[in-house]
């Protein structure tokens, strides 16, 4: 299974949540913005690690939902969310 990163800038997301209907770890947090919680999603156990900083959001995740995360990244109007396979 492909290893992933998932990265929201905060200055970018405009709060739409385009990305909610795309991937079920994309939540709304308390600020208005997206953020990414591996365990929001009600059909599938998932683990992921998340650093939340003052800048972004950086979800990495070792599972076969890369391209859920991917249709996320796309349905976002203000590219906010960036989506990289990673080594190892």
């Amino acid at each position: 299974m492909p290893r992933y990163e998932v990265t929201i800038e905060k200055d970018a997301c405009d709060g739409i949540f385009a990305c909610l209907t795309r991937d079920p770890r994309f939540v709304e947090g308390a600020d208005g913005l997206a953020k990414i919680d591996p365990g929001a999603d009600p059909v599938y156990d998932c683990e992921g690690s998340v650093d939340d900083d003052a800048e972004r959001v950086v979800a990495t995740f070792d599972d076969d939902r890369l391209e859920e995360a991917r249709q996320a990244a796309t349905a976002c109007p203000t590219d906010a969310i960036v989506v990289e396979e990673v080594d190892g």
